[in-house]
């Protein structure tokens, strides 16, 4: 695939692009502010997009806006953000404007390069990858009467991981319930969100981070 990177970190940025090399992949620009990628943005189009959140100047959150302007401005251009940081605002509003071909991960916990070799697949295809800290700060309320606090642990976790953009057999897979509990647990979740019906797994977890966006 055709990539472009944005990450102020020399050594990860050069990391990055040695790695997609090895792997086949051809790294169309390798910049280190969200300033330089937009700008080759405007001459080239990459099939993703991996950056950073806190990049130059001011190292808040350079890197999210530019992911949200990119989502805006190239609908099919994939995003994913690799991070040490959760900004919630900025992530509430990348996810909740599509959660198609949009990944967002922290680097402390890509365990494994395939891992996020994957993730960018996913993230080409159209698909979702997001770390569950990242679900779990998003869906973090505390005000009275959240409506999350009508969930049962069993539909909380189901919620966070359909959010992680996992299908319904990956879900029974990894809380090691059946595919129709998944079902069951996710029609409950809806109701009690008062959400309305999607079909396919990514439209779903863009109601339910809309929903959940602050």
């Amino acid at each position: 695939m055709h990539v472009m990177i944005a990450e102020d970190s020399t050594l990860l940025r050069e990391g990055l692009v040695r790695l997609l090399a090895e792997e086949g992949h051809e790294v169309l620009a390798a910049v280190g502010d969200a300033e330089a990628l937009l700008e080759a943005m405007g001459a080239r189009r990459p099939d993703v997009v991996v950056l950073d959140v806190r990049m130059p100047p001011t190292h808040t959150d350079e890197g999210l806006r530019a992911a949200v302007e990119i989502r805006e401005r190239w609908p099919r251009v994939g995003v994913l953000v690799l991070s040490q940081h959760v900004e919630r605002h900025y992530a509430a509003r990348l996810l909740a404007s599509t959660a198609e071909g949009v990944g967002y991960l922290l680097k402390d916990r890509v365990a494994q390069v395939e891992e996020f070799l994957d993730a960018m697949e996913r993230v080409r295809a159209g698909g979702a990858a997001i770390d569950p800290e990242v679900v779990r700060h998003l869906v973090l309320r505390t005000t009275h009467g959240d409506p999350l606090a009508r969930l049962t642990p069993r539909e909380r976790s189901v919620l966070e991981a359909l959010a992680q953009g996992h299908t319904n057999a990956a879900i029974a897979e990894k809380l090691h319930i059946s595919v129709s509990a998944v079902e069951k647990n996710l029609n409950t979740v809806f109701d009690k969100l008062d959400l309305s019906q999607a079909t396919g797994y990514s439209r779903r977890i863009l109601a339910v981070l809309r929903y959940l966006e602050s």
